[in-house]
């Protein structure tokens, strides 16, 4: 039979349902893009690292393809894989909090909402903490905290850069105030990587919200952005209640924040690692003496406080 036969019978067996189409979509042969309705070969759209190659949509992906997109084949090492969470509050809602953990621990195949590992990303070294929003909105909860904190702690000791690809609705709510703490103790281990002059890169994909958008996501040397990311701390609505204005529809997403200074680069994600290996070469861990200049140690704080003196008075 010809292919041209064969399009004719499909006709004559007459006009495909709804149901049919939906099938024939969902067998994973094909993805529909979200924003544009376009079809795309979805190993083409993999290839494209999940980009629409129509209009530029980035398409949703979760923390085993961003480790692949990210690191070089073959050294990725996992760090506290084995750490799980409890419930310490022995919460529940309309469902038991330890009942909806392990049945999230068994559809994702993860024991909490981030991944962290050493590896290297252009054949740099390193540290990698990947949020994933298949786990509970990605909540930032006592596992989390944890293991972000551990990595950055090794980072600090092995003289590595921090990448933290933030995704999260916020603090993990059936943990209480076990999950606000985790915010103190992130922010801690980055102020202790800072001093000992080393680089931080969070990279905010969509969303990122909540307790994580006020710690950790927004304390990066150098804040990059997804395009269109949703980026914010309350939900639109609450803040438009609480400033008693409509708030223009690009609020909150990642374009406005750069445009009113939160954020430094909005990148696609075609271009992430490139440019995380360029920001990583341009920055190298400063060796102590980098804070000595002809014998006199540099108290950096004072020096900028007199700075800011000179110019006041018109030094």
């Amino acid at each position: 039979m010809s292919l041209f036969d064969w399009f004719a019978n499909r006709r004559k067996s007459g006009p495909i349902s709804e149901d049919r189409q939906e099938r024939e979509i969902a067998d994973g042969l094909w993805t529909k893009c979200e924003h544009c309705d376009v079809l795309t070969y979805t190993k083409d759209l993999r290839a494209n690292q999940s980009v629409c190659g129509e209009c530029g949509h980035h398409h949703r992906i979760f923390s085993d393809e961003r480790i692949r997109q990210l690191i070089d084949p073959g050294t990725w090492h996992p760090l506290d894989s084995q750490v799980s969470p409890k419930d310490p509050l022995n919460f529940k809602d309309r469902k038991a909090y330890a009942d909806r953990l392990r049945d999230t621990q068994t559809k994702t195949k993860l024991s909490d909402a981030v991944q962290t590992g050493l590896g290297n990303l252009d054949g740099l070294p390193v540290a990698l903490g990947v949020m994933d929003f298949r786990f509970m909105g990605g909540s930032m909860g006592s596992v989390v905290g944890e293991k972000l904190t551990r990595m950055i702690e090794q980072a600090t000791a092995t003289q590595r850069p921090v990448i933290i690809v933030c995704a999260s609705g916020g603090a993990r709510m059936q943990e209480g105030l076990l999950s606000l703490m985790q915010m103190a103790k992130i922010s801690g281990a980055l102020q202790q990587h800072q001093t000992a002059r080393l680089l931080y890169l969070p990279v905010l994909t969509h969303p990122t919200t909540g307790g994580v958008t006020a710690s950790f996501a927004m304390l990066g040397d150098i804040i990059i952005a997804e395009p269109k990311a949703t980026i914010g701390f309350a939900g639109r609505r609450v803040v438009e209640q609480t400033l008693r204005e409509k708030l223009p529809e690009t609020f909150q997403t990642a374009e406005y924040l750069q445009e009113h200074g939160f954020v430094d680069l909005i990148l696609s994600r075609t271009q992430l690692k490139q440019t995380l290996a360029q920001l990583i070469r341009l920055h190298p861990p400063l060796p102590p003496e980098a804070d000595r200049l002809d014998g006199l140690t540099l108290n950096w704080p004072e020096l900028q406080h007199h700075r800011v003196s000179s110019h006041s008075n018109g030094d």
